[in-house]
């Protein structure tokens, strides 16, 4: 099977709310941070995995409810983000797959 290529992505360092915030863009939203959820896909300034969200989309809760229930933490827009970028990746590891 053939290997995905890594990419060299930059990490971009931050100072919030006093203390320094280090990730790597994954998006506009979504980020990879080394010290949040063990390097898993979050959103932005937030503990809120990407996988968790996506999950609750699953289950049947909607955009407007998952911003809600996360107190506008995460908006539409973020959330939206996640779908398409799900989505690329099932279409990247498909490809890899079928090679």
């Amino acid at each position: 099977m053939p290997r995905l290529k890594k990419r060299r992505q930059k990490v971009v360092r931050e100072i919030v709310g006093g203390e320094v915030y280090e990730y790597v863009p994954l998006g506009k939203h979504i980020v990879s941070a080394k010290g949040v959820c063990g390097g898993r896909p979050t959103f932005k300034y937030t503990r809120v995995e990407v996988a968790v969200v996506l999950r609750l989309l699953a289950a049947g809760l909607s955009i407007d409810e998952l911003v809600t229930n996360f107190g506008g933490r995460i908006s539409r827009e973020a959330i939206e983000e996640a779908i398409k970028w799900a989505a690329k990746l099932v279409a990247k590891q498909g490809k890899a797959v079928a090679a």
